[in-house]
């Protein structure tokens, strides 16, 4: 049984909008001159700082009929396949099914999908290759649903990962306690590494994250008893764990404690490392890495009234905000549900999906 042994380099930052240091990285830079987050203009058509300032490249026109027809009960997230010469995008919407973006970002199709995915809201997309031959999966949590699913990379069900019983064992006996007293299970993201599973349970009141064995041969998913964080206001504890992310290159992991309004740092064995705190009001959904680069959609920003921000970081600080709604016009982004960043012929786009109501657009990089 794998057990935790919580460690004392419990940091969380707290970070002025202005600026943010990085809590995962020993950058020294300097204050940006430019003001990273500023209070949204009217509609100009270009928004951000710098290097990273956006315009509007596709809206919701872009998708085929069948997601635009539901498109307004958008709530999930993207997955990029980043395996060399690859680059399609993957995500979902209830009603309509997996859809796929081109790794040219021009089109837009929708994969055959099991009706019991089709018919409930798939919360996030996760994209995992199996290390043993290099097969690519699909996972994708139902927070209404109650599952997490796992498909081909064109659609196929290989396994539904039903919720806990009064049969699975973990670590802490309160989560044994939860589910024996009939508590709900309602999975809002999956993040795979080295034959695992991390799910995480911001939609209920149990705000672990679990984890899950894999075998792939055949497939078959099943509850382990490695499981962290908690519902509560301490470092390593959670208040809506929304989003995870396996970090590039690393054994660690990012959660969005989106409450809490920060993306906290975990090792592989949930051991929490530090935190990085937005500006007060944010509400950080999901963090997505990119070289040096990471975008953070947010559900809101410091000002309620104004549309959410996007923010860009760069080796761990703010060096850019972008704002859909007042800037580009994009009326549907008043809150925005999840974000991911491509490149693409050395410039880079946004992939953006905003949530109540739903809406779906890609922002490219203006370089002149």
């Amino acid at each position: 049984m794998l057990r935790r042994a919580w460690i004392a380099r419990c940091v969380t930052l707290i970070i002025p909008a202005t600026r943010l240091p990085s809590a995962w990285a020993q950058s020294a830079g300097k204050t940006p001159e430019a003001r990273a987050e500023r209070t949204p203009g009217p509609f100009s058509g270009v928004s951000g700082v710098g290097k990273m300032r956006f315009k509007l490249l596709y809206n919701s026109e872009i998708l085929p009929e069948t997601a635009k027809s539901v498109l307004v009960k958008a709530h999930g997230g993207f997955a990029v396949d980043r395996r060399q010469g690859k680059g399609e995008t993957y995500f979902a919407l209830p009603g309509a099914g997996i859809l796929r973006i081109a790794p040219d970002l021009r089109t837009v199709s929708v994969l055959p999908t099991a009706e019991s995915m089709k018919a409930v809201n798939l919360h996030g997309t996760a994209i995992w290759s199996n290390p043993r031959d290099g097969e690519p999966f699909l996972a994708f949590p139902s927070d209404d649903a109650g599952k997490v699913f796992t498909t081909t990379l064109d659609g196929k069900l290989v396994d539904t990962l039903s919720a806990p019983t009064v049969n699975d064992t973990f670590e802490y006996p309160q989560i044994h306690e939860y589910f024996l007293a009939g508590g709900s299970f309602a999975p809002t993201a999956v993040a795979y590494f080295d034959g695992l599973y991390y799910v995480t349970t911001g939609y209920c009141d149990l705000d672990y994250v679990l984890t899950a064995g894999i075998n792939t041969n055949p497939f078959d998913a099943r509850w382990n008893d490695l499981a962290f964080g908690g519902k509560g206001d301490g470092p390593a504890q959670f208040n809506t764990a929304h989003g995870i992310t396996l970090v590039p290159g690393t054994e660690e992991f990012d959660i969005s404690d989106r409450a809490h309004g920060e993306i906290k740092r975990f090792t592989r064995y949930g051991h929490y490392l530090n935190g990085v705190k937005f500006p007060t009001g944010s509400l950080p959904c999901n963090i997505d890495h990119l070289g040096p680069y990471a975008v953070v959609a947010a559900l809101d920003g410091p000002d309620p009234h104004k549309g959410a921000p996007i923010y860009i970081l760069e080796n761990g600080k703010l060096i850019s905000t972008i704002f859909p709604k007042d800037d580009l016009g994009l009326e549907n982004f008043k809150h925005i549900h999840n974000a991911v960043l491509r490149e693409l012929n050395n410039k880079y786009y946004i992939i953006a999906q905003s949530w109540n109501p739903g809406g779906f657009a890609i922002l490219e990089q203006v370089t002149d």
